[in-house]
C-alpha cells in the first residue's frame, strides 16, 4: 500500500475507506457484508477508516468498532461530531458548544469500543459558537488522551486559520472530485499554508462518476441522492454528459471510470487522501486499483477540458445543506 503524508505529523494509507454508506443514506447492506469489506480493506493495507456519530444514528460507529476489534493497531480511526439529529433522524442543526463536544467524544469512544480516537473532526462548523471555543474543547480531549489529532470538515479558509491558532489541525475534510472542485478556491492553499492535510470525501461524485446511475430509477428507494440537486431532473441529464466523458476516457486508459476519477484526485497532490465509500469488496478492490493508474499531461488536459471548475450542474446539497458548508 502506498502511503501519504497527512498534515505534518502523520502518514496514512494513500486511500482510505468511507464507511457511511454501510449504515445509511444509500442502499442498505447487511452487517456481515460490511464487516467483510472493512476486513478486506485492512488486509490490503487500507488504514484510514472514516465514520461519524450521525451515520445510522450511531450504528455506523458501532459497526466499525466491531469490525476493528482485535485489529486496532492496523487502523487510523477517524470520526466526527457536530451535526445534530432528532430521535426520528431529522437533521436539526449544528452544535459546537464545548460541553457538547465532550459528551459526543465520550459517546463515540463507547460505540467504537476504543480508548482513543486517532482523528476527531468537527463535522460542520457551528456559526453560533466561536471556533476558538469548539477547538479549545477538542484540544482538551487531546490532553486527556481521548483523541490524538483534530480535524475540521467543510470549514472555510478563515475558520481553518482561526482554529489552527488554537491547536494544530491535522486534516480538513471536504468534498472533492472532478465535479466538485470548490476546494481549489482557497481551501487547498490554506491547508498547505498551515501544514494541514486534506481528506477528499465523495471523490467519485457520490458514485455518479462511476457511470452506474443513468436515471433516478437506478437509485434505491430512500437513497439520499434522489434529493440532491445534481441527481434531479435536467441537472441529471446534463451531468450524464460528464459521466459519459469519464467512461470514454477510461476505456482509452484501459481502466474503469471509478479508477480514472480517483486517479485524478490522487494526482492533484501527494498530500490529498481520498476516502471513497463502498460496501462491496469488488468495488473496494476496483477503487484501490486507481493507485496504479498514471495520468499523462494529455490525460489531465482532456479531463480539464471536460471538467473545468463548476462543470457540474446543481448544488452539492439542498439549500439547507449548503448553508452548513464552507463556514
Amino acid at each position: 500500500m502506498q502511503r501519504r503524508r497527512l498534515g505534518e505529523q502523520v502518514q496514512v494509507s494513500a486511500m482510505g475507506l468511507g464507511c457511511m454508506g454501510m449504515s445509511e443514506f444509500y442502499a442498505s447492506v447487511g452487517e456481515a457484508e460490511s464487516v467483510a469489506v472493512i476486513h478486506r480493506a485492512l488486509d490490503l493495507g487500507v488504514e484510514y477508516l472514516d465514520t461519524a456519530d450521525i451515520y445510522g444514528m450511531g450504528k455506523n460507529e458501532e459497526l466499525v468498532g466491531r469490525a476493528v476489534s482485535g485489529r486496532r493497531d492496523q487502523v487510523f480511526l477517524a470520526t466526527k461530531f457536530g451535526q445534530v439529529r432528532s430521535a426520528d433522524g431529522e437533521f436539526v442543526g449544528v452544535n459546537g458548544r464545548p460541553e457538547y463536544v465532550r459528551d459526543c467524544c465520550d459517546a463515540s469512544l463507547g460505540r467504537l469500543g476504543v480508548d482513543t480516537i486517532d482523528l476527531y473532526y468537527q463535522h460542520r462548523v457551528d456559526p453560533a459558537t466561536p471556533i476558538e471555543d469548539t477547538v479549545g474543547a477538542m484540544a482538551d480531549l487531546v490532553r486527556a488522551g481521548k483523541v490524538r489529532h483534530l480535524g475540521l470538515s467543510e470549514a472555510s479558509p478563515a475558520t481553518l486559520r482561526r482554529a489552527s491558532a488554537v491547536h494544530p489541525i491535522l486534516a480538513l475534510q471536504t468534498e472533492y472530485s472532478l465535479w466538485s472542485r470548490d476546494p481549489e478556491i482557497g481551501i487547498l492553499h490554506a491547508c498547505r499554508e498551515l501544514g494541514v492535510g486534506f481528506v477528499a470525501y465523495s471523490p467519485l461524485g457520490r458514485g455518479f462518476l462511476t457511470g452506474r446511475f443513468r436515471n433516478g430509477e437506478d437509485l434505491a428507494p430512500g437513497d439520499a441522492r434522489t434529493r440532491q440537486p445534481r441527481f434531479m431532473g435536467e441537472n441529471l441529464h446534463h451531468n450524464l454528459i460528464l459521466a459519459d466523458a469519464v467512461r470514454f476516457l477510461a476505456e482509452e486508459k484501459s481502466c474503469t471510470p471509478a479508477q480514472l476519477a480517483l486517479a485524478w484526485v490522487l494526482s492533484r497532490s501527494g498530500d490529498i487522501v481520498p476516502i471513497p465509500g463502498t460496501a462491496s469488496i469488488g468495488h473496494l478492490e476496483e477503487n484501490l486499483g486507481a493507485l496504479g493508474v498514471a495520468l499523462t499531461p494529455t490525460d489531465m488536459h482532456r479531463l480539464e477540458e471536460v471538467f473545468p471548475l463548476g462543470a457540474a450542474v446543481g448544488e452539492r446539497y439542498s439549500d439547507r445543506g449548503m448553508q452548513t458548508v464552507n463556514i
